[in-house]
Parts: C-alpha cells; sequence; structure tokens
C-alpha cells in the first residue's frame, strides 16, 4: 500500500515538465519494498537550497532530498507501522541536469523519484559497496518501468560528495 501526496510549490514556466501524480506513483510503486505513506515536494532553487543548508549544511539548491521520518530518531517508529517520509525534488536542478546530461527530462525525474525512495527505506551510497548496491537496484527498478541505465556514460553520478 502506497499514500502518496504531491506539493507543488513552483508555478508557471519554472514548473514546465514537472511529472504528474500518476507517474511519481508508478515509479514510487516501482521502488517500494512495503507499505509506505510519502510527500513528494517540488520547489523552487530559494526553498532546495534553505533546505539543502538546513539539513546537510551545503548551501547550494540540490537536485533530491529524502526525509524518512524516523531516521536518526531515538523512538523510531513502532514495528509494523508504514514507512513515512518525504522526498524533495528542486525542479530547475532535475531540469538543468536533464538538459546537461543529455537525458529526457521524464527520465531523470523518474530516477530521481527511485533514488529518493530507496534512500527512505534506509539504502544510501557512503560507501562504494553501498554506492555499488544502490546504483543497482536503480538500474532494476527503472529498467522495470522501461527506462534505461541512468548511470550510462555519465561520469558526474547522482551522488554527491
Amino acid at each position: 500500500m502506497l499514500r502518496l501526496s504531491v506539493q507543488r510549490a513552483v508555478r508557471g514556466a519554472v514548473a514546465a515538465g514537472a511529472p504528474l501524480r500518476p507517474q511519481l506513483l508508478r515509479w514510487c510503486r516501482a521502488a517500494l519494498r512495503g507499505d509506505a505513506e510519502v510527500v513528494i515536494r517540488l520547489v523552487g532553487e530559494d526553498e532546495g537550497r534553505a533546505l539543502n543548508r538546513a539539513y546537510r549544511q551545503r548551501d547550494y539548491a540540490t537536485n533530491v532530498l529524502s526525509f524518512a521520518y524516523d531516521e536518526g530518531e531515538e523512538m523510531p517508529l513502532p514495528p509494523g507501522m508504514p514507512l513515512v517520509g518525504d522526498i524533495v525534488l528542486c525542479v530547475p536542478v532535475v531540469a538543468a541536469e536533464a538538459r546537461h546530461q543529455g537525458k529526457a527530462l521524464g527520465d531523470h525525474y523518474a530516477h530521481l523519484v527511485v533514488h529518493g525512495m530507496l534512500h527512505l527505506q534506509g539504502f544510501d551510497h557512503q560507501s562504494e559497496a553501498d554506492a555499488s548496491r544502490m546504483e543497482a537496484l536503480e538500474r532494476e527498478i527503472l529498467a522495470g518501468v522501461g527506462i534505461g541505465d541512468p548511470y550510462a556514460g555519465d561520469n558526474d553520478g547522482i551522488h554527491e560528495p
């Protein structure tokens, strides 16, 4: 079971090409391994930068941020509770990356949603082994929804330092 809410904090030309709820729902479901309640928030550069600065101490807007509600908490969610979290996509950053990397905008959004969903479920890329495992899973999930390898020919990768 997946309960998905979508919040759009961008409008007009900035929001051009941003995915609609049915697309987001499809990509979330493809990456989900259990029950979840997820909010996806589509933001502009100012909000993306503020969130990245507040939660990651990095003063720039980034493509995707994930916030699992019980991550790092002293009192995790009780057993049997669904996964609960937020995924924030910075629309202008995603669009610029897709252009720069020569990727279809929808495919790049799909990759970032899958990436964010995996983070919510505890996957990370802190070590080389973890990054390899996460990237392999992303490739598998995206192939299942008809999207090619997001890392093919991409030396930049999705993972920031």
